[in-house]
């Protein structure tokens, strides 16, 4: 039987926690509005990434180390939002189908980077941009952390389900 103990309003903890099999509700809910609000500015982005499991993420640390490629992450197994729900990828997607990761492109020719416009839209959605860290610039990066770091969700702290406010 799985043990709660009340921390707060938004956050429990869980004795012997498996990471979880699925994005949590609030970021399930903000990825559907922010592809759905893109597409409503003419943008139109994709999730690229979503919920990883630590043998993912180990995979994806690997690369550019000891693996082939560049190096795209400085978070093992256990270390990421994304192996805990709290996080997705995005990238924009041209009419021709063509999947693209620039930050400087204006497909709905407003005079405005497409990537500033979908990162403003998540913000406001309650997500981080990894485009905002000090240290490592994680561009396609979003997340809601609640509060929680990294430490305190291997040790078994997790948000609650609860609605996303903004619509």
């Amino acid at each position: 039987m799985i043990e709660l103990q009340e921390r707060n309003s938004h956050i429990y903890q869980v004795k012997d926690a498996k990471t979880p099999s699925e994005l949590h509700p609030a970021v399930e809910e903000g990825k559907k509005h922010l592809v759905n609000q893109a597409a409503e500015q003419g943008i139109d982005m994709i999730i690229t990434d979503a919920l990883r499991t630590k043998q993912e993420q180990e995979a994806l640390y690997a690369q550019g180390r000891s693996t082939e490629g560049r190096i795209v992450t400085y978070a093992s197994g256990g270390e990421s939002y994304h192996n805990y729900g709290l996080a997705i990828d995005f990238a924009l997607r041209l009419d021709n189908g063509e999947v693209i990761w620039d930050r400087s492109h204006d497909g709905n020719e407003n005079g405005q980077s497409d990537w500033m416009e979908v990162v403003e839209i998540a913000k406001g959605l309650g997500f981080e941009w990894g485009g905002d860290w000090q240290s490592f610039k994680d561009y396609p990066h979003l997340q809601m952390d609640f509060g929680l770091s990294i430490h305190e969700l291997q040790r078994g702290m997790r948000p609650k389900p609860k609605a996303l406010a903004e619509e």
